[in-house]
């Protein structure tokens, strides 16, 4: 009787689960060319006929990171956004959603942003799938906000792309003991988004009042049982 465990079986996910956190952040720290196969079994204590049980080359390890962080974001929107918030709502939600994430996830963060174009053929299309499904969710909401509120001398392509340039790349600067909690750092960062550096984004409060209850003390790891 085969003693392998099936992919769908607890087992089997929590153990992919921790060889992709640690894969992730050997990728992070040497890059994942610079990475060897090597290099993961002696940081995982796997051998490498244990490891090729769990993914057959190095790049289709780079896309099931890639992959679960992807579908971890969605899912996790598409649990918190619900049809009764108004748009300003859904912006923040999907904000701390994305912040979040980051913030507990800094070396697969570090990995989604350095190693965009390290995959090829089937692996790089998969994920090109779900990366513009992600962006569309944020892309549609800005467009429904300048439909309420007037904006649309601003390319929507360029609105999209500028708020995720300024959350994705807290990782090479965002430190938690010294800069603001995450609630102030997305206030902030949303301040200056939607309505700019000078007299300090003034606005009505109400742009800022969170509904999702999100915490500062949430440790939302990749890796957790969060789902």
């Amino acid at each position: 009787m085969s003693n392998r465990l099936e992919p769908t079986s607890r087992n089997y996910d929590e153990k992919l689960q921790g060889i992709l956190k640690i894969s992730a952040k050997i990728f992070a720290e040497k890059g994942f060319h610079r990475t060897s196969v090597r290099d993961i079994s002696r940081a995982t204590k796997m051998s490498l006929a244990g490891l090729y049980y769990y993914f057959t080359t190095k790049e289709e390890l780079l896309y099931l990171i890639q992959e679960r962080c992807f579908v971890t974001l969605l899912q996790r929107w598409e649990r918190a956004a619900t049809p009764v918030m108004d748009v300003r709502t859904r912006i923040r939600v999907f904000a701390e959603n994305h912040l979040s994430f980051f913030c507990h996830n800094m070396h697969e963060m570090k990995v989604m942003a350095h190693e965009d174009e390290s995959l090829t053929e089937e692996f790089q299309v998969k994920i090109l799938v779900l990366k513009r499904r992600y962006v569309r969710v944020i892309m549609d909401l800005i467009r429904e906000l300048q439909d309420q509120e007037g904006g649309k001398k601003v390319d929507l392509r360029v609105a999209t792309f500028t708020l995720f340039g300024m959350m994705n790349w807290i990782y090479t600067w965002y430190q938690p003991k010294r800069d603001l909690p995450l609630p102030q750092l997305m206030e902030q960062m949303l301040r200056i988004y939607f309505f700019g550096v000078l007299h300090g984004g003034a606005v009505e409060a109400s742009w800022f009042n969170s509904t999702s209850g999100a915490s500062s003390k949430e440790t939302f790891s990749l890796w957790h049982n969060n789902q």
